[in-house]
């Protein structure tokens, strides 16, 4: 099991910030891209939908959270959704 405190004392550490940033500037460059194909309410909901589900799943995965069957179809749920959007398409 991942410590917080452990991971409290990465924090100020140049590796992990640079890569956070890094990441925010990934993420935010998708969406910029996917706003180009797609309706912004349709890129916006697949990007937080996504964005949740994989921080539950690094949650279950890495931090050993307790995975109940609420959680566990909860997340399936929100992965359904994002899918059934994309499978909607566009209404132009």
């Amino acid at each position: 099991m991942v410590k917080i405190s452990r991971l409290l004392s990465t924090m100020y550490q140049p590796l992990p910030i640079a890569l956070m940033l890094a990441f925010y500037v990934l993420s935010f460059l998708a969406l910029t891209l996917a706003l180009k194909k797609v309706e912004v309410g349709v890129a916006y909901a697949v990007w937080s939908g996504v964005g949740t589900a994989l921080i539950a799943i690094i949650g279950i995965v890495y931090f050993r959270e307790a995975v109940t069957l609420l959680k566990f179809f909860s997340i399936l749920l929100i992965i359904l959704g994002v899918v059934g959007i994309n499978l909607a398409g566009s209404s132009h």
